[in-house]
């Protein structure tokens, strides 16, 4: 190192160091309690005693039909962003861009509008319709002429995340729009051009070319939706009701959040929530992975 990079070192020390500070309180600090808190019988019954347990609180995780029914609702959330969410983005982001659609700037705004929305609102607001006297059961009513029919599919663990992935597609596609729109723009025009040329059709050069050079917009856009399923709570929270819908609708976060401030019978509650927040991350970083290597297999 020379002597005037070493010079530098204190200036670029105390420049770092206040982020630094930041990162190990905020983000390092409870990943490392977290983990370690999920090795131990921490009882805040009485006063936080806690002994080493090793992997009893994963094994009882493990051992939890809630938690696999929350994983498997989980899962069901992931597979709606990954294959509703972003390829419907990508389609509606390349209407825009080759102007297959009129009023084009309208278009883009009331697609991305939920977007600007509180989460909290758009959950109250589908719960509204969903509700046994809402928009739907009336809809319902009037369509069957039988006045006591009501829309009974947050009712029952196998359809509940039906209505809810409507809504998630709903609220996040326009995100995925924006971010492919912005990646269509930056292609050269020229290279549809020669395509058109070659005589190419409108499928071909979406699968062929525009496709190939947003490989990795679709990676980001595939690991965004992943991390995002994996760590959502407020949408499912405020668009069930608690009790029997927000119990057939739960999901890992949802799970965790119950388990660890509202199980108050489980003396080891916040170090079996922590247990759950961490297979949360693990599952979010092998599926991640895991679409990774997808996309190398295919040499995208």
């Amino acid at each position: 190192m020379k002597k005037s990079e070493r010079q530098m070192l204190p200036a670029f020390f105390a420049m770092a160091a206040p982020a630094m500070l930041i990162y190990l309180f905020i983000i390092a600090y409870p990943i490392i309690y977290s983990v370690w808190l999920s090795f131990t019988d921490f009882n805040p019954n009485r006063g936080g005693a806690w002994n080493f347990v090793g992997l009893l609180q994963y094994k009882t995780m493990f051992s939890d039909p809630n938690f696999w029914h929350a994983l498997k609702n989980n899962l069901i959330v992931v597979a709606v962003s990954v294959f509703g969410q972003i390829p419907i983005g990508f389609i509606l982001a390349y209407l825009l861009y080759r102007k297959m659609v009129r009023g084009v700037n309208f278009f883009q705004t009331i697609v991305f509008l939920p977007n600007f929305l509180s989460t909290i609102v758009i959950g109250t607001m589908w719960k509204r319709l969903f509700q046994a006297d809402g928009p739907v059961s009336v809809l319902i009513q009037k369509t069957t002429g039988d006045p006591t029919a009501q829309f009974e599919m947050m009712l029952h663990p196998n359809t509940v995340m039906i209505p809810i992935g409507f809504a998630l597609i709903w609220i996040y596609t326009g995100l995925y729009m924006i971010i492919f729109l912005a990646n269509l723009q930056k292609i050269n025009a020229s290279l549809i051009e020669v395509a058109k040329i070659d005589g190419a059709t409108e499928g071909q050069i979406f699968r062929k070319v525009i496709v190939p050079l947003l490989s990795g917009t679709i990676l980001v856009s595939t690991v965004l939706a992943i991390a995002g399923s994996l760590r959502g709570f407020d949408l499912i929270f405020s668009i069930t009701t608690q009790g029997l819908q927000r119990n057939n609708a739960m999901v890992l976060p949802i799970f965790m959040y119950q388990t660890a401030f509202q199980n108050y019978a489980n003396e080891m509650r916040f170090a079996y929530g922590a247990a759950i927040s961490n297979a949360i991350v693990l599952i979010s970083l092998v599926l991640i992975a895991f679409s990774r290597m997808i996309s190398r297999k295919t040499d995208y």
